[in-house]
């Protein structure tokens, strides 16, 4: 019995070896192709909060372009969409620009608050000054382009923030550094045709955007037609107030939103913000004056 027991051991140890030998490769062999890491694919756009700061010193460069995301992260839209709105809509156009603008673009944080005057009737909204509005993009421009880039482009969801805009993009020119910026009140003729009501905020347009963006943030059995006469000033919950009437804080007929026509828009609207940004990279830069 014993014997029988040793021989079984033998055995049993012989076939493990057999079978250790024939999973281990011998010095000749190479690994399979499967077992290479293979590299990670080559990334577009870098975004820059991600970098240490060594390594976004050999990014940020003469030759970049540095794209800046801003929207409003408390600001109202209606009653049937939130208050980052604005936030959302840059945060996913970011993306859009990561995923698809050349290696020499970095995408810098977004920021969140700006001029938005129209607003401040209704609760949650918020504005800077537009002294301080012009001064945040015009620090932080000057702060990114002390380590070598001369080329900005501000990735911009709002009308009131033209302002202010326009006045950092003047400032710097002097100082021999291009700002641009999306111009949302600029034709577009997808706009056009899918459009069927008037308004600019809160809209048909606005909303159709963010039933494609973000559906989940869109409350569409709280949307109301509301597009009463305009008036110069901001929006006013008081019939009698100075400037343009609105109950709901919208101005215009979201009811009339569907994804369709967002997804239209959106489209175009990242067409022309990619071309914004490599007519950018071609443009000269401004002599210091």
């Amino acid at each position: 019995m014993t014997v029988i027991k040793q021989r079984s051991r033998c055995w049993i140890s012989f076939f493990l070896f057999l079978v250790g030998a024939a999973v281990q490769p011998t010095s000749a062999q190479s690994p399979t192709n499967s077992a290479i890491p293979k590299p990670p694919p080559a990334s577009s756009a870098i975004l820059l909060e991600t970098l240490s700061w060594d390594e976004a010193e050999r990014v940020l460069t003469p030759g970049t372009v540095v794209v800046i995301a801003l929207g409003a992260e408390s600001k109202e839209h209606g009653r049937h969409l939130q208050l980052n709105n604005d936030f959302l809509m840059a945060e996913y156009l970011k993306k859009r620009v990561l995923g698809s603008a050349p290696q020499n673009t970095v995408v810098a944080p977004t920021i969140n608050y700006s001029f938005y005057p129209a607003f401040l009737e209704y609760p949650g909204s918020t504005s800077l000054s537009m002294e301080t509005a012009r001064a945040m993009i015009t620090d932080v421009i000057h702060s990114l382009a002390h380590y070598g880039p001369r080329r900005f482009y501000i990735l911009n969801t709002g009308i009131s923030t033209l302002r202010p805009l326009a006045q950092a993009a003047a400032d710097l020119d002097k100082e021999g550094i291009l700002l641009r910026y999306t111009d949302l009140t600029k034709d577009d003729p997808v706009e056009k045709k899918v459009r069927q009501s008037g308004g600019t905020h809160a809209d048909e347009i606005e909303t159709s955007m963010m039933l494609y963006i973000a559906p989940e943030t869109v409350r569409m059995k709280k949307a109301a037609r509301d597009l009463h006469p305009n008036q110069p000033g901001g929006l006013t919950r008081d019939p009698q107030g100075k400037g343009t009437y609105s109950p709901t804080g919208a101005w215009g007929d979201p009811t009339l939103a569907t994804r369709e026509k967002g997804q239209a828009v959106v489209e175009s609207l990242v067409v022309t913000i990619l071309k914004d940004i490599e007519d950018l990279r071609q443009v000269a830069l401004p002599a210091p004056k």
